[in-house]
């Protein structure tokens, strides 16, 4: 039985774990329930899951649960109640499925206390990639992805040697503006960008990948994660999104993982793994799915993925002010406040300026991350 602690339970991943757990029960348990400001949704999960702790980070989230919730499970509020959630005694594994930045602290307060991590948070990797598998390896956790396409990877690597592997293709659907030129993408709706051709997902991811940022911030992740030089590590679009990524081995072997555009199951492996459990959702049938296509990336149109991979390659704190002026932009543009296109010009602009600093600490980290939301905020301001 694994005992689970979920952070960002109310989110697109949080709401499928629960599922997969339920599929689950004699397997794992979910134990821990976190979120930031859905005490509506959180009190439904707590009914549903019955764990031990359920945190809102919104302290007046919280408040307002307390006032209705009156059960067995103990409710705790702010960052203090998701650290507690993140490093709880009964929980041996911590799903980090918190967006953006905010997932680092709680991820490396959980692997400092020896919990294993299954990652849904790619940001933590891009921020402080070489602080956080230091920690994994200094604590002896294990670190397995929930993201498909790293899920993919790693279950592809299972074919070889580490010393046999030529290179990582990850996939990307292209998102719903594939094929479109960078002048056809001036006047993109916030409605067009949430409608995601294949992917049910949280609103700043769908927006992601609509800009091919968020597969930039994969190659980043990929890198960490398999100790992979970028060089290694290639972007392919693949619209059907059925094939998940792939491993090319040195005898010119290609392994893959296909599925579902479903992301019960890279979260279940997550937590399986190194075992398979039986799956109880929709399995794939080839003859359905029909034919399957391959094609390069327009890193023109969709500038994002290519100054996503050269921030990685410069390394240092300039990811993390990647990830952060990408993160206060992709905001502004759920807000109304700019236009689809300033989305890369803000992180862009935020780069060049950014002061790198190459061996950082989690200080640098934490300094680097404010600077560049500052510095995305005074642009925005200025549009």
């Amino acid at each position: 039985m694994k005992n689970i602690s979920l952070l960002g339970s109310t989110g697109s991943i949080g709401r499928q774990t629960i599922e997969v757990a339920a599929a689950n029960p004699d397997k794992m348990k979910i134990c821990v329930l976190a979120a930031h400001t859905s005490d509506e949704l959180l009190e439904q999960q707590i009914l549903s899951c019955q764990p031990d702790l359920a945190v809102l980070s919104d302290k007046e989230a919280a408040a307002r649960l307390r006032k209705r919730y009156h059960g067995r499970t103990e409710i705790l509020a702010g960052e203090e109640g998701l650290l507690a959630a993140a490093t709880y005694e009964g929980a041996d594994t911590v799903l980090a499925s918190m967006v953006g930045y905010a997932g680092l602290r709680p991820t490396m307060a959980a692997i400092k206390c020896g919990k294993n991590i299954a990652l849904a948070n790619k940001e933590t990797l891009v921020a402080a990639g070489s602080l956080v598998m230091e920690a994994v390896a200094e604590h002896k956790v294990s670190l397995t992805p929930v993201d498909s396409e790293h899920s993919a990877i790693f279950q592809s690597l299972r074919g070889g040697r580490e010393n046999e592997v030529k290179r990582l293709i990850i996939t990307a659907s292209g998102g719903p503006f594939r094929g479109k030129k960078r002048s056809e993408l001036a006047e993109v709706t916030l409605a067009q960008c949430l409608h995601h051709p294949n992917w049910s997902m949280g609103k700043k991811i769908t927006v992601d990948s609509s800009t091919l940022a968020n597969k930039g911030l994969e190659v980043i992740e990929a890198h960490w994660l398999f100790d992979m030089p970028y060089e290694k590590i290639d972007v392919v679009v693949h619209p059907q999104s059925i094939v998940h990524s792939l491993v090319e081995f040195c005898d010119g072997s290609v392994i893959a993982q296909l599925g579902e555009p479903d992301m019960r199951l890279p979260i279940q492996y997550a937590l399986s793994w190194p075992e398979r459990y039986s799956y109880s959702f929709e399995q794939l049938d080839l003859v359905k799915a029909g034919t399957l296509t391959f094609e390069a990336p327009d890193t023109e149109a969709f500038s994002s993925l290519k100054l996503a991979v050269e921030c990685g390659k410069e390394g240092g704190t300039l990811p993390c002010a990647f990830n952060a002026a990408n993160e206060e932009a992709v905001y502004a543009f759920l807000a109304d406040k700019i236009k689809y296109l300033d989305i890369p010009y803000i992180t862009a602009k935020v780069t060049e300026l950014h002061h790198n600093v190459l061996r950082p600490a989690i200080e640098d980290i934490e300094a680097a991350d404010a600077a560049a939301r500052l510095a995305a905020r005074d642009i925005i301001a200025s549009l």
